[in-house]
Formats: C-alpha cells, sequence, structure tokens
C-alpha cells in the first residue's frame, strides 16, 4: 500500500510518500478499511511537530480520522461486514490506502453522505456537541458566540448551537470566512481582530452570551470573559492563539462564570460509553440531513503535506480532505 510517513520531526515537509507493506489481518473486534477519505486537522500539525500530547517516535503514518470501505473483519465483529461503507476512528494511520481500526470506534456511513464528508466527520461533530450539549449545558434560546467558527469544529459548532435552538455569534479573521459562517447559519458574523467585546454587547442588548466557544485561548479568551453574561460558561477547547490564557479569577467569581475544559480524546478515555453514544446521536442527525461538513480543500493523499500547511495558513473553510 502506498502511505504519508513523517520519517522526523517538523514542518509538513517532512511528510514522505512510501511504499509499505499491507497492514496484517484484523485482529478480534477490529475491522480493516481500504480508505477513500481521511480528515486533515490542527493535531496532526501538532503530532508531525512533535508537540502534542500523545508523541509517537518517527517514522509513523499520521491521521486520526477516516472514512472507506470494509476489507475484512476480525473475530467477534459482528456490526460490520465486507463491502459496507464506514466512518473510522484511528490512533494513527489515516494517511494511508489502507487501515486497521477497532469495529466499535466505527460507524456505517449514513445513506446519501459521500465519503469525502464522512471521512471528515467524526472529530470536529463529536466535539461540538460534547462540548455545547453536555460541558457547557446549552439550551434553546442562549447566545453562543463561536471563536475561530470558519474552522472544521466552528462551522460544527454553529451548525449544532442552531440545530438545537441557540443564537450564534460567530467570529471569524476575513470577509470570505463570516459569509461562510453566516451561511452555516450563524445569526451574526463579526471581526474580532481590535476587540469583538462592545459589539458582542450591542448585538444581545447589553447582555451578553450565556457560552463562548474557544478554540482560540490567549488574548481572546481574555475578552471573551468580559463577553458572557451572568452564569455564563468559557469552553476552552484549545490554544491557536498562540497560547493559554491566564484566566482571571474575579471575572468568574464576579459574574458567576464556570471555566470548562473540552478535550473529546478525554472523553473517550474517561467516558467511552457517552462517547460512542455521542457519535451514534450525530450520526444520526447526519443521516437526517441535519449536520453536513464544509470541505474548502481536496488533495490527493500524495498532497497531504500541502494539505497541513492550508491549515496552519488558515486557508481552509470548514475541512480539508485527502482521498486516494
Amino acid at each position: 500500500m502506498k502511505a504519508m510517513v513523517c520519517e522526523s520531526f517538523g514542518r509538513p515537509e517532512v511528510l514522505a510518500l512510501r511504499d509499505l507493506p499491507d497492514p496484517p489481518p484484523p485482529g478480534p473486534g477490529e475491522i480493516q478499511v481500504r480508505i477513500g477519505a481521511r480528515g486533515i486537522q490542527y493535531v496532526d500539525v501538532l503530532m508531525l511537530a512533535g508537540k502534542y500530547q500523545f508523541r509517537p517516535d518517527p517514522p509513523f503514518i499520521p491521521g486520526g480520522e477516516a472514512a472507506g470501505v470494509v476489507t475484512a473483519v476480525g473475530v467477534g465483529v459482528a456490526d460490520f461486514s465486507v463491502g459496507d461503507r464506514v466512518m473510522s476512528r484511528h490512533t494513527l494511520g489515516a494517511c494511508a490506502e489502507l487501515g486497521n481500526a477497532k469495529a466499535a470506534l466505527c460507524d456505517k456511513i449514513p445513506d446519501g453522505m459521500s465519503m469525502e464528508h464522512a471521512g471528515v466527520f467524526r472529530s470536529a461533530y463529536a466535539t461540538a456537541y460534547h462540548a455545547l450539549l453536555q460541558r457547557g449545558r446549552m439550551a434553546a434560546g442562549e447566545w453562543v458566540l463561536v471563536h475561530g467558527a470558519a474552522g472544521g469544529i466552528g462551522i460544527a459548532a454553529i451548525q449544532v448551537a442552531k440545530l438545537f435552538g441557540a443564537r450564534v455569534i460567530a467570529t471569524a479573521s476575513t470577509e470570505a470566512k463570516r459569509a461562510a459562517c453566516l451561511e452555516e447559519g450563524a445569526d451574526h458574523a463579526i471581526e474580532y481582530r481590535g476587540g469583538f467585546m462592545d459589539k458582542v454587547k450591542e448585538l444581545t442588548g447589553g447582555r451578553g452570551v450565556d457560552i463562548v466557544y474557544d478554540p482560540i485561548g490567549d488574548k481572546v479568551a481574555d475578552e471573551s470573559l468580559r463577553c458572557l453574561a451572568w452564569g455564563g460558561r468559557l469552553l476552552i477547547l484549545g490554544f491557536l492563539g498562540g497560547s493559554p490564557s491566564n484566566i482571571k479569577s474575579n471575572y468568574l467569581l464576579i459574574k458567576g462564570i464556570d471555566a470548562i475544559g473540552v478535550r473529546i480524546g478525554g472523553l473517550n478515555e474517561a467516558n467511552p460509553t457517552l462517547a460512542l453514544a455521542n457519535m451514534k446521536a450525530i450520526v444520526e442527525l447526519a443521516r437526517q440531513g441535519k449536520l453536513r461538513p464544509r470541505i474548502s480543500h481536496r488533495l490527493r493523499l500524495d498532497q497531504a503535506a500541502e494539505a497541513l500547511q492550508a491549515v496552519i495558513d488558515r486557508t481552509v473553510i470548514g475541512k480539508v480532505v485527502l482521498v486516494s
């Protein structure tokens, strides 16, 4: 099989297309998938650089989410058959033509969903669903401020928030990205560089928002605290702005704010039963046509370095997918 291999830690150029032996037959509880599409995430950038909490030693095949067709099933697998179209989750190895995955972590692709959309679906929507509904306790009618709203988990957050009755203010850095946020259902889309608190207060009639969904951190998180209404929730999803924020506890105290960490990998580890139930729920919503990823970049497997650079350069609106 062909695979993109990280041969040393560094920037996307460390990836090389290699011919490798096919993986072994799937073990008990596993399926083997001929991968047709795989999603690229910022996690992959960090992993190539050796800066992610899970730090595999090179050489390794990156990639954690994919979609394809089952080519073999291991002992004890009853829910999948050869020929089924599936979304698969991998610890590593999605940037290859073949991969083994635990059957319990895979789902059949809903009718009407393309292989490309299935390949970028799992991580973003699992994150948004868990963050907003479970960690954020979002209720219909509440105001949600979504930062990084034109990214993969941002678009997913807009769709999930609107589906469950919230009002959404999206922040994004360019006119094209803000237009995309509005197309995906955001009630308002605003610039955030140079300050956004005054605009948020204006849009909410001076009240502020109930939830901030923040994968940016740094100074964006600091200003976000001042945008929250009484009893608001700051959802901390990452630090794309370059560094964590030193949150001032007096803001939390005065306005009764909850600062809540959200890590989908942590949910998978600590409460796999809930994680699996969430996946069933969002796959069903996708089957109903209520959730659909936005893809701005479609590239070949051998263009993985280009895809990762697009993520670094923030030119992606929604998701980038690599197809075989």
